[in-house]
């Protein structure tokens, strides 16, 4: 009888312990993922495992509440190689729509940053051409991009000059009759 009982006993817990093995490893993930906090980065609020913002009691008082990191200044030069029309100046005369879309994402940006960044725009030209006819076919350039950054949300007091190198500072390595030379180069003072 003796046998008998510790069997059932035995069985029982064998029994238990196959029911209770799902729960506990649930239990235990959730634990370890929701229970566990870090400070994201350091001198920060704390973030659980899930990414919610939380508090502690117990740790220091002078975290400052979860926020979303400062986004970082534009890049100091930018080149957007919009690949003018020849004898052209006007944004819908521009060839590679991919570069558009680089210009774009700069302008956001620049929205973005927390910096107050101040903008020069240099058009540039490729060779074909007089010095004079092309330092004013670079300044229509850039005054173009001047104009598209301004209807996409860049404030006009930021954008400090407006410039014109012509055929003057050609590309190294490229042929001076490219598209490519024909461009605008943005850079950003801060």
């Amino acid at each position: 009888m003796r046998k008998y009982n510790l069997f059932l006993s035995l069985a029982g817990l064998a029994v238990a312990t196959v029911l209770y093995a799902p729960f506990a490893a649930h239990a235990a993930k959730d634990y370890t993922m929701e229970h566990f906090w870090s400070a994201q980065p350091k001198g920060t609020a704390w973030v659980s495992g899930s990414g919610e913002c939380w508090q502690s009691l117990h740790g220091p008082g002078d975290l400052s509440p979860c926020a979303t990191p400062a986004a970082p200044p534009a890049p100091k030069k930018f080149t957007v190689r919009l690949n003018f029309e020849f004898d052209k100046y006007r944004i819908e005369n521009v060839v590679n729509d991919s570069e558009l879309r680089r210009l774009d994402d700069y302008i956001e940006q620049v929205k973005k940053s927390e910096v107050n960044e101040k903008l020069s725009l240099v058009g540039h030209t490729d060779a074909k051409g007089s010095d004079a006819y092309n330092y004013q076919l670079g300044m229509r350039r850039a005054q173009a991009v001047k104009d598209y950054m301004i209807s996409r949300g860049i404030s006009p007091s930021d954008i400090v000059s407006v410039e014109s190198r012509g055929k003057s500072d050609l590309l190294p390595g490229v042929d001076i009759y490219s598209v490519e030379q024909r461009r605008v180069e943005i850079k950003a003072q801060y």
